[in-house]
């Protein structure tokens, strides 16, 4: 059982519809006190990273997820998700995030890109990935990304890294909290095995 954490975010409709076309069971929670239900919890989500802290610690939510991970049971964060994972981002000011890996999340430096780079950092791209269960049956996938922003963290955290104008972390892993910066459920046959790699991890 999958549970798909709603926090007024965008991108539920499709994390919801790739579990399904990998016949797995999700639901999609609203309560704080559901989560605990859950074998393993997907943190989505596209929009802004204060605006999602802000539900998170009205609701309860942030709370049920620390809960949840102190049970050692695999979740992980997906876009504006992943970076929800950090202790901070400086998207519109500083706004601290869960802390659940070390690191904060930054904007693309421009002053290290070529002018030909455009943010947001859109489109198919690679990830130079780490042997890692996350990856199994894969080697350097393309995938799907849509941010502005990227997370800065210790290298023993980061399991895939991806190119736009410099290298940044787009995969990480701490115990059993998992974190992924592009897309999987927009990323056709790649993203729905980085998925189902997901839902086997013990």
């Amino acid at each position: 059982m999958i549970g798909i954490i709603d926090y007024n975010m965008g991108n539920l409709a499709s994390v919801y519809n790739a579990c399904h076309l990998l016949d797995t069971k999700a639901t999609i929670v609203q309560n704080p006190e559901e989560l605990k239900n859950f074998d393993r919890i997907i943190l989505p989500g596209v929009g802004a990273y204060a605006d999602a802290m802000e539900h998170l610690n009205t609701t309860g939510m942030k709370e049920a997820i620390f809960g949840f991970a102190k049970t050692g049971k695999p979740m992980i964060g997906i876009c504006l998700g992943m970076q929800l994972l950090f202790e901070s981002s400086e998207e519109f000011g500083l706004t601290k995030g869960l802390g659940l890996i070390e690191g904060n999340v930054v904007k693309f430096d421009k002053s290290k890109m070529h002018e030909d780079f455009k943010i947001p950092h859109m489109g198919w791209n690679t990830i130079a990935n780490k042997e890692h269960k996350l990856f199994e049956g894969l080697k350097n996938p393309y995938l799907y990304f849509v941010h502005s922003y990227h997370a800065v963290t210790n290298e023993k955290n980061i399991i895939g890294k991806t190119t736009y104008g410099y290298d940044f972390a787009s995969a990480v892993n701490k115990d059993n909290i998992f974190g992924f910066q592009p897309h999987p459920e927009k990323s056709h046959d790649n993203g729905l095995k980085i998925l189902k790699n997901f839902m086997n991890i013990k």
